[in-house]
């Protein structure tokens, strides 16, 4: 009996984390780095008053997202990021969903993070320096009111 050594080499090695892809305000986005797909859910600790144990039972709260953080090369006329940030100060902000996706050696997808209602809380611009010749970076920060992931 033949066996599909395909789907056994997936499951024995994990993916690479460089090539990947993500969808924001209605286009793709290059970025060389991103961080704060995180998630945490608070713990409540109670106790009955009729309880018989000397001790508290814990439960779940509410789930906490951190801050997602995305670094790309800064290109001459591409100010969109900066755009969006913008329309916050006057009261007009579009919330979007980015959509994140880690691609397997073959260009597909293979995990899909779906950021909801995200916008943009804070845009850092390159550090400027005479003697360096690295690339202008910017990081972008979006908050948002969760995520869902999907796994191919």
């Amino acid at each position: 009996m033949a066996t599909d050594n395909s789907n056994r080499q997936t499951a024995l090695w994990p993916l690479p984390k460089f090539n990947f892809q993500v969808k924001i305000r209605n286009g793709e986005a290059s970025f060389a780095e991103i961080s704060g797909l995180d998630t945490e859910q608070d713990v409540v600790e109670y106790r009955a008053g009729n309880s018989t144990e000397l001790s508290k039972i814990k439960m779940p709260d509410l789930k906490k997202y951190a801050t997602i953080t995305m670094k790309r090369g800064i290109f001459t006329k591409d100010n969109r990021f900066w755009e969006w940030i913008n329309s916050t100060q006057t009261n007009t902000l579009k919330r979007e969903s980015v959509v994140i996706t880690l691609l397997d050696e073959s260009g597909n997808p293979a995990m899909v993070w779906t950021l909801i209602n995200a916008w943009p809380t804070k845009i850092t611009g390159t550090d400027l320096r005479s003697a360096g010749n690295e690339v202008a970076v910017e990081a972008i920060e979006l908050t948002h009111e969760g995520f869902t992931l999907t796994n191919s």
